[in-house]
């Protein structure tokens, strides 16, 4: 199954066109692509039988498409999950999931535009696990279970910000508005030949710059949302930004940013890619130096 918010309605995507899921279940399941993740069994068996299928199906515009899960109440991410991006950061391979967090705010569409609002602005290509019923102490054995599905993300990285002082600021670098693209669809993992083997990479205008396979990851998804869960609960539309392979543009000599009139072009076989054109923004404010 393929579902996408179009144009903040909750859809259900085929070949051939799109079902509005409020319109064909007469009102059980709401429009808000954000409300079915309360109830996603119910609407996954629902979703998978012949009402959907049968209803009439719409012509769509997929730069329509705004994020699947657009209001997640918590959003993780791993960093350092990938050998040769360790490398690359000149780090010591982790013995366990490092997470930070990125904040809701942050999270926007596959199409939408982006404000830089520095010259140190990174991008990082993400495998995103949506969840999709609350997983608490889960065994990695049990954890795909709990994801609803998976979809495109672009972890945006204010590098200045992000490695500043002691500790770092990785979750505020992590932030910015736009900082969180996703979509444009989410599709199950029944969708998918091997879920944990999946091309994904990046190009910024034309040139690309990611190419790598979800399968190299250090810490799979399954192992992630078990370690994660283990501490705290993950809750239904929560985002998992699983890492990010080698050829981030802070780890390059010379190194090399986001620049207004870029457009940052994301992929994974499978799910499909985020088009997401860069501006210039506000700059933000350097606050006073620590004493």
């Amino acid at each position: 199954m393929r579902t996408a918010n179009l144009n903040d309605r909750l859809v259900i995507v085929y070949d051939d066109g799109v079902v509005d899921v409020e319109k064909a279940s007469d009102g059980l399941f709401p429009s808000d692509p954000q409300a079915v993740f309360d109830r996603w069994r119910q609407f996954h068996d629902w979703a998978r039988s012949e009402a959907p299928a049968g209803y009439e199906r719409a012509a769509f515009d997929e730069r329509q498409f705004g994020p699947p899960a657009p209001r997640p109440r918590q959003v993780f991410a791993v960093a350092l999950n990938y050998a040769d991006h360790v490398a690359e950061s000149a780090s010591a391979k982790p013995a366990q999931p490092t997470i930070f967090t990125k904040y809701p705010t942050s999270v926007t569409g596959p199409y939408d535009t982006i404000a830089l609002p520095s010259e140190t602005v990174d991008w990082e290509i993400e495998l995103v696990a949506v969840i999709g019923t609350r997983a608490h102490q889960v065994a990695a054995a049990d954890a795909w279970g709990h994801v609803a599905g998976l979809t495109v993300g672009q972890d945006l990285s204010e590098r200045r910000v992000q490695l500043q002082g002691s500790p770092a600021q990785f979750s505020l670098g992590k932030s910015f508005p736009g900082f969180s693209p996703i979509g444009p669809v989410l599709v199950t993992s029944d969708e998918l030949e091997d879920p944990d083997d999946l091309p994904l990479g990046c190009a910024v205008s034309g040139e690309t710059m990611q190419d790598s396979r979800t399968s190299h990851m250090i810490f799979s998804v399954s192992e992630q949302i078990a370690w994660i869960s283990g501490i705290c609960p993950l809750l239904p539309g929560d985002l998992v930004f699983t890492g990010t392979p080698a050829g981030v543009g802070g780890a390059r000599n010379p190194m090399r940013f986001l620049r207004p009139g870029d457009e940052l072009h994301s992929w994974i076989e499978g799910i499909g890619e985020l088009r997401n054109p860069l501006i210039a923004g506000l700059s933000y404010p350097q606050g006073p130096k620590a004493v």
